[in-house]
């Protein structure tokens, strides 16, 4: 307890020193949202990271490993290559270009202005303002399990405290804050990570042996998990099984892409004053992604051997089913304390930098995208900064909530969630926005709302991950899911981010382009 009281101290000193630093440096409303665009690719990258890289993959998907093996290394590698690689050179330079030339300062300003529709950055940030709640959970989650495990706290105290914690320094410092302090906890994050993979390789007797001994233990794995599809921990599911739906559709599909339409992601690209630093920025967040995900996808399949044989039991076996306890448990069993307090610190680095940048875009959503028009429009940087610090507020209260509301082994799956939603509202009109001239604000109003609700829907009637835990399909039909096997376990954005598409493309062909003068502004600098 001593040296999480010391080390915690020193944190949080240097994080309040760092928020400090960004509140003295933010006097206008762009340096409150965008850090006055002149961010140093270095922070930029280890800030995208760390936010993109949160608890939810170190907790969540490291337990999601433990229980599917190594085949969810192939969400590490998608992480970089459409994360970053894809992310950064096909979205990120224009993004930030058209953000410049069309002064936009959230990423819903940004497709409202390209489109010129008050109603698209409206809509964008209603969906930001009431969904990101649920992925912002999902992340105090992971944190609030680590902390109930190791601290045997009741988690609703953990979640409560931990949440407070990191309000407070977001709604002060604004996105300056928010950069230096996610630059320092990613620095944290990938040092500790790294040592945690090397040790447990040393734990289960090297890489080879490692591996040898999880691929020997394909006998043990629970019964139902094998008649799903569950081929092993080194080996790929059963094609076409329920296991492999998921793993491939939802923690990989769903994710790996998924991140093309995270606004607190997008909104990055705009912080960057030219595409020099942004390129810059590509091999320090690719070696932060690899050094994160990857380390924590290994450890969590990795952790069956260990605890087999330590305890006789596989890692879901030793914490009753709950794959968010699998981590923390591991750690706090096979570490020495003052290493498990380093952790603990590790894993409120990770999630203060992924929730201060949601908190951040939720402010903005209220202030910038839903009020901006009819009430803020010319204002001083304080009239702007008091609605976004209220929309701030209530993003807490709402993540409290959820938080206290979500059911047990959630992290990953409300991660995925969000994640997936995002791509199918998103995604075709961010894309078309920034390079076709063609695009329409019609199609992209039609785009953005069947990608939407076609998501919802898949959510609420047919795919079971979300619809068993909404519970309105159940209500109304008695059943979790209107379909059978294999649309019952196919991911939404499977379905209904080709819709969203589909959809953009034919409407544009069919209605008017935005004026000339919204086009030429937009693409003044591309």
């Amino acid at each position: 307890m001593l040296y999480l009281i010391v080390f915690t101290i020193v944190y949080l000193t240097i994080i309040i020193y760092l928020s400090y630093l960004g509140y003295k440096k933010t006097t206008t409303v762009s340096d409150y949202l965008l850090a006055g665009r002149q961010v140093n690719p270095i922070i930029m990258s280890l800030s995208y990271g760390s936010t993109y890289i949160s608890t939810s993959a170190i907790i969540g998907f490291g337990g999601i490993s433990a229980l599917y093996g190594f085949s969810m290394s192939w969400l590490a590698s998608l992480n970089i290559i459409i994360g970053v690689l894809i992310a950064f050179v096909v979205f990120g330079k224009r993004t930030r270009k058209m953000g410049k030339a069309l002064d936009a300062h959230t990423f819903p300003e940004l497709l409202g202005r390209r489109y010129n529709s008050r109603f698209i950055q409206g809509f964008s940030g209603f969906v930001i303002l009431f969904f990101m709640p649920v992925y912002t959970a999902a992340i105090l989650i992971g944190i609030s399990r680590f902390i109930e495990v190791y601290l045997k706290v009741p988690f609703a105290t953990a979640l409560l405290v931990f949440l407070l914690i990191n309000a407070c320094y977001v709604i002060w410092g604004g996105l300056k804050g928010v950069l230096y302090t996610s630059a320092f906890q990613g620095i944290i994050m990938i040092v500790v990570m790294i040592i945690i993979g090397a040790t447990t390789y040393m734990l289960a007797g090297g890489i080879v042996e490692g591996h040898k001994g999880l691929t020997s233990m394909t006998s043990y794995i629970p019964q139902d998990l094998l008649s799903g599809g569950h081929n092993g921990f080194t080996s790929f599911p059963r094609a076409g099984s329920p296991v492999w739906w998921s793993v491939i559709t939802t923690m990989i599909m769903g994710v790996g892409i998924g991140v093309l339409g995270q606004p607190q992601l997008n909104v990055r690209f705009m912080t960057l004053k030219s595409d020099r630093e942004l390129n810059r920025s590509i091999p320090f967040t690719a070696i932060y992604i690899l050094f994160t995900t990857g380390i924590a996808f290994a450890v969590g399949a990795l952790t069956n051997v260990i605890f087999y044989k330590s305890t006789g039991k596989l890692a879901i076996e030793s914490v009753s089913g709950n794959v968010d306890k699998i981590i923390p448990l591991y750690i706090d069993m096979f570490y020495p304390q003052w290493f498990v307090a380093i952790f603990l610190v590790t894993l409120m680095s990770a999630a203060m930098s992924a929730n201060s940048a949601q908190f951040l875009a939720l402010g903005a959503s209220l202030s910038r995208d839903i009020f901006e028009q009819a009430l803020l429009k010319g204002k001083s940087v304080a009239e702007t900064t008091i609605v976004t610090r209220i929309g701030i507020v209530f993003s807490i209260f709402a993540t409290l909530i959820l938080g206290l509301l979500m059911p047990e082994g959630i992290v990953a799956v409300a991660t995925a969630f969000f994640f997936s939603l995002c791509g199918a509202t998103f995604i075709p009109a961010y894309l078309f926005g920034l390079y076709s001239r063609r695009g329409t604000k019609t199609a992209a109003k039609a785009s953005i709302l069947c990608g939407f609700f076609s998501s919802l829907i898949w959510m609420f009637f047919f795919h079971e991950n979300e619809s068993r835990a909404i519970g309105i399909c159940r209500f109304f039909f008695g059943q979790d899911s209107l379909v059978s096997h294999p649309f019952n376990v196919i991911d939404p954005q499977v379905i209904a981010l080709p819709i969203s598409f589909i959809i953009f493309v034919v409407v544009s062909y069919l209605t008017e382009p935005v004026g000339q003068d919204v086009i030429k502004r937009a693409f003044r600098h591309i």
